[in-house]
C-alpha cells in the first residue's frame, strides 16, 4: 500500500487583495485545506521572507505595480536596489509584497510561488 502524500498549504497576503481572494477561491474549489496568514494582522514572518527572497528573488517579490509602491517617495523607491534593501522595505510595509505568496509543502519539499498562478499549483497537485 502506498503512503498518502502529506500536503500543507499556506497562503500569505492581505484579506482584501483581489489576487488573494482568487487564490483562496481556487483552493476551496479544489477542496484543498490551507492556512491563511494575513500580513495586516500578523505581519511578515522574517524567516519566511528570507525563504521567499531566496526562492523567487527580490525583483519578483517586490510589487512595483501596486498603489503602495506608487505612493512611496521617489527617494525611498530609488533606495531599493538589492535584496537587502527590498527586504527592509517589505518588513516595514508588507503591502509592497506581491500577493499571494503561496507555500506548498509536500512530502518534505517546499514549493513557493508569488501571484495567482493556478496552473503551477495544479501541476504540484498532480505530483501528489
Amino acid at each position: 500500500m502506498q503512503k498518502p502524500h502529506t500536503i500543507h498549504i499556506t497562503v500569505f497576503g492581505i484579506l482584501a487583495c483581489t489576487s488573494v481572494k482568487k487564490a483562496r477561491a481556487w483552493l476551496d474549489e479544489q477542496g484543498l485545506a490551507y492556512d491563511f496568514h494575513d500580513f495586516k494582522k500578523q505581519g511578515v514572518p522574517p524567516e519566511r521572507l528570507d525563504a521567499w527572497l531566496h526562492a523567487v528573488g527580490w525583483e519578483k517579490l517586490l510589487n512595483r505595480q501596486g498603489t503602495t509602491w506608487r505612493k512611496l517617495d521617489p527617494a525611498v523607491q530609488a533606495a531599493v536596489h538589492d535584496a537587502s534593501s527590498a527586504r527592509e522595505l517589505m518588513l516595514a510595509q508588507p503591502s509592497i509584497i506581491k500577493r499571494p505568496v503561496f507555500e506548498w509543502q509536500q512530502d518534505g519539499s517546499m514549493h513557493i510561488s508569488v501571484g495567482f498562478v493556478p496552473e503551477v499549483w495544479q501541476a504540484w497537485r498532480v505530483k501528489a
